[in-house]
């Protein structure tokens, strides 16, 4: 550690007498020389307590990496074989392969900022604005009908048939629950016995991929098209399909090559996973399976309820945004012909509650509803998102926006693409990641709305590749999360308004010569007829059709 010491000069004034002509000066101006001192005893200063800094920030910082390094080795350099027993692997670039997610206990981020004063006011200006909302939809229909009316028709029709989607939602989760672990449980009985392993791993595979398209596939589709589902009901649907193959997925690959690896002794069967494991991480909020994960001691109850009342509020949150802020710019009581000022006023329009519903959707799902289950299951690992909003890149953020779906693309797309083609094409498997990721998003949106419109893709396969490869994390400056925000911004406004603009022309200027009675081929995704006095004005300008 570095030491103050004073300057040379002044010890030799210490130790050595000042000659005549230096004293006389001295004492002449005797003020100067105490400035040159104070000001060469602060430069000193100054530089002793620069070099004290950095090493205790070199000293702090090694002693936290040594520490961080000991708490994570025994999960990432160890694995299991048989009897139990742990055995090292290889080699640094083995394990730099095959390692996996690391689950710790850890708190979600908006939990600890909450913490601060600062943050929460936030928060609070947020609940103000829901308050305002509510209060000037009583105020209009006050005025409107003279009386005070606060109805939640929209809520009442989005959530509507939520029978059939209850139905839909238990088919799929007992599937899931059994079919791809009994699976797993006779190709694991049979694998080390028979000479064929390679054939009995394809056919079982094949006989499971065509169970999973018939069930996991089809049958969600046949329930929301069947059945005429409003728009909250459809996603639902989707959105629990999609999550359970993804975690079917996740729990044969993380098993799979653990059984294969793993030959069982003389009169002893294949290390299988419990099914209460299974059973557990079906609900869990995460989509990477393990046997066990961090747990807590107790649920906080008091946790459970607000956080129940917050996703109650979310709901009547963008229920307001759509009736205040959308319905009044999509849905104009006269016939207006399309033209390029009104889709560009109607695209700035959306700006606001296009970020409004996104900041929304992160608030309610990635943080409010996974903590919810991650405090009921005891789940302590809460990293559902990282500190998105402070990206200067926007590689940066589609890493921390959802964790949850990053890391399983990452393991199971990313990395296993690198690993299949030998840690060649890293630009090919990020793009091959992209892609996937573009096309289940659209695909929900486009079973959510009812219909095709691939505006989704185009910003997300187009845009957010360029935007990946150009903006990337070489951007550090503050300049690039301002223009992070205004894509975001632009991006959230185009999507809003060209989709509400689709919504209103597929159901009052349906494309009628597609609605032909004996074409049977053609699959017709048909919405339902909402009783909204709204004219054709919002048909796009492709259709062409004017009233």
């Amino acid at each position: 550690m570095t030491t103050a010491e004073p300057p040379k000069e002044l010890r030799h004034r210490n130790n050595k007498a000042l000659p005549s002509d230096e004293l006389s000066d001295q004492v002449v101006s005797p003020g100067n020389v105490q400035e040159d001192e104070l000001r060469q005893w602060k430069e000193h200063a100054q530089r002793v307590k620069v070099k004290v800094l950095e090493q205790v920030q070199d000293h702090l910082s090694d002693i936290l990496d040594e520490a961080l390094t000991e708490s994570v080795q025994p999960f990432t350099h160890i694995q299991p074989t048989i009897n139990g027993k742990m055995t090292k692997k290889t080699s640094a670039r083995s394990q730099k392969m095959d390692d996996g997610k690391v689950f710790m206990e850890r708190p979600s981020l908006l939990d600890e900022l909450f913490e601060i004063s600062h943050i929460r006011t936030i928060y609070h200006m947020f609940i103000a604005v829901l308050l305002i909302f509510c209060l000037s939809t009583l105020a209009v229909d006050f005025i409107d009908q003279g009386r005070l009316v606060l109805e939640f028709d929209l809520l009442f029709f989005a959530f509507g048939k939520l029978g059939t989607v209850i139905q839909a939602w238990v088919v799929m989760f007992l599937y899931t629950l059994l079919v791809p672990y009994y699976t797993l449980v006779f190709w694991a009985s049979l694998y080390h016995m028979l000479p064929s392993k390679l054939g009995l791993s394809l056919g079982t595979g094949l006989i499971l991929s065509i169970a999973q398209t018939c069930v996991l596939g089809l049958f969600p589709i046949y329930v929301v098209v069947e059945n005429q589902l409003p728009p909250a009901s459809r996603f639902i649907v989707i959105l629990e399909q999609i999550r359970f193959v993804m975690k079917s997925y996740s729990f044969m690959r993380e098993t799979a090559p653990v059984i294969m690896k793993n030959t069982p002794k003389e009169g002893k069967g294949p290390i299988i996973p419990p099914f209460s494991s299974y059973l557990y991480f079906l609900f869990c909020p995460t989509l990477i399976y393990r046997e066990s994960y961090p747990r807590n001691n107790h649920i906080r109850w008091n946790y459970v309820g607000s956080t129940l009342a917050m996703i109650f509020g979310c709901l009547f949150y963008g229920y307001f945004i759509l009736v205040r802020l959308c319905v009044p710019v999509f849905r104009p009581e006269t016939n207006q012909p399309f033209s390029i000022r009104t889709m560009v006023l109607a695209i700035f329009h959306s700006i606001l509650p296009g970020i409004m519903l996104l900041l929304l959707c992160f608030f309610a799902f990635l943080h409010c509803w996974l903590n919810l289950f991650g405090e009921l299951l005891r789940f302590a690992d809460r990293m559902f998102y990282k500190d998105w909003w402070n990206s200067t890149s926007f590689a940066n953020y589609y890493r921390t926006w959802n964790v949850v779906v990053h890391d399983w693309l990452y393991y199971y797309g990313y990395r296993d693409f690198l690993w299949l083609s030998k840690r060649k094409f890293r630009a090919a498997a990020m793009l091959s990641v992209f892609i996937v990721s573009a096309v289940v998003h659209e695909y929900a949106l486009t079973m959510g709305l009812g219909f095709f419109y691939p505006v989704m893709f185009c910003l997300f396969a187009v845009f957010g590749v360029v935007f990946n490869f150009t903006m990337n994390d070489k951007r550090q400056s503050p300049v690039f999360n301002v223009i992070m925000w205004a894509c975001l911004f632009l991006g959230q406004g185009v999507q809003v308004c060209l989709y509400c603009q689709e919504w209103y022309a597929q159901i009052h200027c349906p494309r009628k010569e597609f609605l032909g009675a004996g074409d049977a081929s053609v699959l017709v995704l048909q919405l339902p007829q909402v009783k909204l006095p709204v004219s054709c004005s919002g048909r796009i300008m492709d259709r062409g059709m004017k009233r």
